[in-house]
């Protein structure tokens, strides 16, 4: 007979299929978790990208303008020590060297 325990013992088969159960959700949250952290991780990943390009377009956009605005002063810097030659022609050997080496430096820029 019983002797005043009312508790149900629950049958362990029962009692370690739940459990299995327990811990196939846990770790399955884990996953999902994990898998939400590098979507994230990836999506942060791809705006820092996005961001660099654009930067980086921006900066060699403006290295173009400069390197144009420089070789615009080197052609009025080179017309201006032409007319300089006319008006000081025995001046011209110095000048001419000046020239001379103002076109090596565009063209070493060229390549």
């Amino acid at each position: 007979m019983c002797t005043g325990n009312t508790e149900k013992k629950i049958p362990s088969g029962l009692v370690r299929s739940f459990e299995r159960k327990q811990r196939s959700k846990q770790s399955g949250v884990e996953v999902h978790r994990h898998t939400s952290r590098c979507e994230e991780k990836e999506k942060d990943l791809e705006l820092k990208n996005l961001k660099l390009y654009l930067e980086n377009k921006s900066i060699i956009e403006e290295n173009e303008k400069l390197r144009r605005k420089a070789y615009l002063l080197h052609q009025e810097n080179l017309a201006l020590m032409n007319e300089f030659q006319k008006k000081f022609p025995h001046w011209e050997r110095s000048s001419s060297t000046l020239i001379s080496s103002s076109q090596t430096l565009i063209s070493h820029e060229d390549k």
